[in-house]
């Protein structure tokens, strides 16, 4: 059995030795360089440009601009392609843009012979704008008057959407409810990956060819294509080992652009990576949102009738677009059951800052930021306890939402629940903190939080794979699904292993994902890769299964039904003891034979139509310094509810992960810009707050393994949730230690100091 075993990732030697072979390490010693020159405005039109001056510096081959490039308008996101125009993604971009919608816009590009000349013929090139107002919040962009940043979108929304569940007018009229409101705030943030974005080009036999360190590389493809204007057909993506991601590189950021300069020089090689500094504000960033609360309650703490409504910040070009604000609302919807009615009403409007695009946890972090917050406010407010107004009103056991058809089938909320708070002590340090004095106080809070497997039925999930036999026994495995530094290819070894009935040390996942010999499949994103992975790997090792001991037949004279395959050797079934000859001996003897000589490969395609719901909490205790505005993490623990663990392990290593960017996302990160240029202030790691291990206490996680009946091998969602619900616990501790509600976030001094004086504290 490998399912359910931490064994070694099938990737660990390979990256601790520095043997794994990254994008920047495949590239040829003579590759051009590219670079991309950003306007130094962050709304208008550029007028001209003399590129006379950098022409002439020495080893420079070529400048394009934005006068140069096709007039196509293409999207970036990575989500599957929809035959369906009215639920296909923005195109709103250009591989160089004239009209200007953000401080460091790509403008033009030179491609040199070397990095000294490409950077000196950017400094060279002269610029001319025409200059329009400012527009840095959804509040400013959607006010009359203000200058469109696309054509096409009024008040420059990209989109609204109001959702109405029972009639909400009608409920609220209901006597004795009591109303509370909120509003909530949450940062502009950056993915912070390892790697930088990446690629270089080339063309072959007129095709071209892009290495990319890219998330999505069947995707990039279409992207790519459709950004030229030349058949799918005509582009070749390849994905080596990638040095993180977590949704940046769910896009298609410089692989169009790179994929134009070659062609551009008639095939030659032409490598294009950004800095630090470009990462942060020319690739993508999460959604910074604003969300208003108002909820109808009886005194005894049943939640009556809500509304949810909330600005989304996109920036400056469409992306994820809308489909961030729309999953958060999910959360609003889902998490939480209500007697009579909701409300939604979300809009995602374009601004002049960084465009927002998929981050882990795909607008649940906001979401539930708002939601768990504002439940922990009805719970003071009403004077409940919060655990029991959660369990008064959570998603109960068989629930089954109309439009995903999605089923709660076990009483996660509570299982996680009692882990949670077992661990933290919460219902003896709820006591003991609860009538503080004096500067330092302590509290603890929690978070429960509601998250989805994969995209179905929103869009379509499919992944297809393809399995050989190898001479000596061994399996080859290939799909379409990108281990991006999750362990996915150790989870795709464990599966493969588990259904052929073979060692995992037999099992060789081809990391690297060529879009001319990889399987169909939409790479990693929606933490959908061991489930919709998963499933498509089950059906093709079955099959492959069949085909071996069909062949077994022709050796063993046993028909096939009466076979298995137990730790690499073809057995009875009635015998699992008995070796009848083993997988190896198997392979070679049919690839031989003199009468019946095959290759024995298996190869399929699996289109999920089901989801699945990931459940769990967070719990933390904080120390509040409130003369310094400070707030120390003393403890915090994730209980997840993500099915069946493949590896425990590596699923614990996830959960850290994801714990250390909710505490990020809660304490420290957040974009700043410039009100008055829209240029980015901090776009270096520097000056950007991230986590560190010093601002880690130690990270406790907690799993309760209920088997997902919707799933091959049981499991569900575990990438993104981790980074759900810690934000909320840390502010909802924070409550407990001060009485005071801290509804924007990150919790600096900057943040809390002026609270807490406004709150009578200092």
């Amino acid at each position: 059995m490998s399912v359910g075993q931490s064994i070694p990732r099938v990737d660990a030697f390979e990256k601790v030795t520095g043997r794994a072979k990254y994008t920047d390490d495949l590239v040829e010693r003579n590759a051009l360089i590219g670079k991309v020159l950003h306007s130094t405005i962050a709304n208008g039109l550029v007028t001209k440009m003399d590129t006379g001056d950098a022409e002439k510096i020495p080893g420079v081959v070529k400048i394009i601009t934005c006068f140069d490039v096709p007039d196509i308008c293409f999207p970036t996101a990575g989500h599957p392609w929809s035959t369906d125009p009215a639920h296909q993604d923005p195109m709103d971009r250009k591989l160089l843009n004239r009209r200007v919608r953000l401080y460091g816009d790509d403008i033009a590009a030179v491609i040199a012979e070397d990095e000294v000349a490409a950077s000196r013929a950017l400094r060279a090139i002269k610029v001319d704008y025409e200059e329009y107002p400012l527009l840095l919040s959804p509040e400013e962009a959607m006010k009359e008057g203000a200058p469109l940043l696309h054509e096409g979108s009024p008040r420059n929304i990209l989109a609204h959407t109001t959702v109405e569940d029972g009639n909400y007018g009608e409920a609220i009229k209901e006597p004795g409810l009591i109303k509370i409101e909120g509003v909530f705030e949450t940062p502009i943030v950056q993915h912070c990956h390892i790697e930088p974005a990446v690629s270089f080009a080339y063309m072959e036999s007129g095709r071209i060819v892009v290495v990319s360190s890219t998330q999505i590389p069947h995707i990039v493809r279409r992207i790519v294509a459709q950004a030229l204007g030349i058949p799918w057909g005509k582009v070749r993506i390849i994905k080596p080992y990638l040095g993180g991601g977590f949704g940046n590189k769910q896009d298609a950021l410089y692989e169009p652009l790179n994929a134009f300069m070659t062609q551009a020089l008639g095939g030659r090689v032409v490598k294009l990576e950004l800095s630090r500094e470009e990462v942060f504000y020319a690739t993508r960033v999460r959604h910074g949102e604003k969300i208003f609360l108002c909820s109808y309650v009886r005194p005894n703490g049943r939640l009556v009738a809500r509304k949810y409504t909330a600005y989304s910040n996109q920036g400056a070009y469409g992306s994820h677009g809308h489909g961030i604000a729309a999953k958060g609302t999910n959360v609003f919807r889902q998490l939480y059951q209500d007697e009579k009615a909701r409300l939604v009403d979300i809009y995602t409007v374009y601004t002049n800052t960084a465009a927002a695009g998929a981050m882990r946890g795909y607008g649940t972090p906001q979401a539930v930021f708002a939601v768990e917050s504002h439940a922990e406010d009805i719970a003071r407010q009403l004077n409940l306890d919060p655990l029991e107004f959660r369990f008064m009103n959570v998603m109960p056991v068989g629930y089954q939402d109309p439009f995903s058809k999605n089923v709660n089938y076990f009483d996660s909320f509570r299982q996680c629940v009692e882990k949670g708070k077992t661990y933290i002590g919460w219902d003896e340090k709820r006591k003991r903190y609860q009538n503080q004095t004096g500067h330092l106080r302590r509290g603890v809070g929690m978070s429960l939080f509601w998250y989805n497997t994969a995209v179905w039925p929103i869009s379509i999930e499919v992944s297809s794979c393809r399995m050989v036999l190898n001479q000596d026994g061994s399996v080859q495995v290939q799909l379409g699904e990108t281990e991006i530094g999750q362990g996915a290819d150790t989870v795709f070894t464990q599966m493969t292993s588990e259904t052929l009935g073979i060692p995992w040390e037999n099992v060789h996942v081809i990391s690297t994902q060529d879009t001319d010999i990889t399987p169909f499949g939409t790479g990693a994103y929606g933490s959908r890769q061991t489930y919709v992975g998963g499933m498509a790997i089950k059906k093709v090792a079955l099959l492959l299964k069949e085909k071996i001991l069909e062949n077994a037949f022709t050796y063993t004279r046993i028909q096939p039904c009466d076979l298995d395959i137990v730790d690499g050797a073809i057995v009875l079934k009635s015998n699992p003891g008995q070796v009848l000859m083993s997988l190896g001996e198997l392979a070679t003897e049919t690839l031989y034979s003199h009468a019946h000589a095959e290759h024995i490969t298996a190869e399929s395609t699996l289109q999920a139509k089901s989801n699945a719901y990931s459940f769990g909490c967070a719990f933390a205790e904080v120390e509040v310094d409130i003369p310094l505005g400070k707030v120390k993490l003393i403890d915090i623990v994730n209980c997840h509810d993500c099915g069946r663990l493949i590896n425990p392990q590596m699923a614990e290593a996830q959960v850290h992960g994801g714990m250390s960017m909710s505490i990020g996302f809660g304490m420290y990160e957040q974009l700043l810009y410039d009100e008055k240029t829209g240029k980015l202030l901090n776009g270096n790691l520097l000056d950007y707050k991230l986590a560190t291990i010093m601002d880690h206490p130690h990270l406790e996680v907690a799993f309760v393994e209920n088997y997902e009946p919707t799933s091959a091998y049981g499991t569900k969602a575990l990438g993104e949730p981790p980074t759900v619900p810690g934000a909320t616990a840390i502010r909802n501790a924070v409550l407990h230690a001060t009485g005071v509600g801290i509804n924007r976030i990150p919790m600096t001094p900057h943040v809390l100091y002026p609270a807490f004086k406004a709150a009578g504290l200092l």
